[in-house]
């Protein structure tokens, strides 16, 4: 449903493959590498976003892997601005609000993370 979503409301969007962005979060001993689920690309900035099933949200490996893409976020909107290129944000959102009729700009703006 999300890319139902994407394809009406974003420039361009993908799924990153394994390894694209190297975001690695902690759990326990071990670091993970995380694939966000999306990338879009607004008018005038880029989401990744992330849809969980709403019991998964407050876990410690969903609070890991928010904070690693939040932190690469605004590592990735500080290089950009290095150029006047667009800002990043992440977009995590429970999976039960994800309906045809919700656009992109109000999932970011109820589920972005600063």
């Amino acid at each position: 449903m999300l890319a139902i979503i994407l394809d009406r409301d974003a420039l361009k969007w993908f799924r990153p493959a394994k390894g694209q962005f190297q975001i690695f979060y902690r759990d326990g001993a071990e670091h993970q590498e995380y694939q966000p689920d999306f990338v879009a690309e607004a008018s005038d900035i880029i989401y990744m976003l992330e849809s969980k099933r709403r019991s998964e949200l407050g876990t410690v490996v969903v609070e890991a892997k928010k904070a690693a893409a939040v932190q690469w976020c605004q590592h990735a909107t500080a290089h950009a601005a290095t150029y006047n290129g667009k800002p990043w944000r992440y977009v995590l959102i429970p999976h039960d609000v994800i309906a045809e009729n919700m656009t992109l700009e109000v999932l970011a703006g109820q589920f972005g993370v600063e």
